[in-house]
Formats: C-alpha cells, structure tokens, sequence
C-alpha cells in the first residue's frame, strides 16, 4: 500500500484529533512552557504512527486514541469569552435598527 492509501477524510480525522488532544492538554495545563513540553509529546505519539499502513490496526489505534481522549476531556474546558459558549458571546448585540412602534400600521386600524 502507497502512503496517499488513506483519504483526505482520513487526514482531516486525524488532523482533528490531534488538535482535539492540544485543546484538552492546554485546558489542563495554564502555563504554555508546561504545555509545550506535554505538546511535544503527543506529537511524538502521532508520528510513531504515522507509517501504519493496515486499516485494521490503524482503526485500532484512532478508536484508542479517541477513547484514551474521553477518558481524560477536561470538565470545564477553556472558551474564549467571544466563542459560542463563552462569557461575553453575545453579551451585547447591537441594538435593532426598525422601529420600535409602527405608528403607521396603527393608524390604520
């Protein structure tokens, strides 16, 4: 099997779950020199896997990796406060621009 077997949904799974496993390790950890240590880490993990070339035991590892994921996700994770989710999201929305009453529809009723 080449090393373009896998398709680009595969790549962009993967992609996603190794920035998944950045996000949660940073909600965990506050100082970013702690984090890069523990970043480089999970890098290392990723590319000790890089090559397997079997679907089976490539599944194997994701479904692991995906399970190992959920079994440390942090219980109240870090939102930026513009996010959705977060502490000042749409805390305050410009205000509307049409009339507050309808002077005319009522006039003709």
């Amino acid at each position: 099997m080449s090393a373009t077997a896998f398709s680009s949904v595969h790549r962009l799974y993967v992609k996603s779950l190794y920035r998944r496993y950045l996000k949660n390790t940073l909600d965990w950890t506050v100082r970013r020199d702690t984090w890069r240590g523990q970043a480089l880490q999970i890098r290392a993990e990723f590319e000790a896997n890089r090559n397997v070339q079997d679907p089976r035991s490539l599944a194997n590892i994701l479904e692991k990796a995906e399970a190992n994921l959920a079994s440390m996700r942090h219980p109240d994770p870090v939102i930026a406060p513009s996010a959705p989710g977060g502490t000042k999201w749409e805390r305050n929305l410009p205000p509307s621009m049409a009339p507050l009453y309808d002077h005319e529809a009522a006039e003709h009723h």
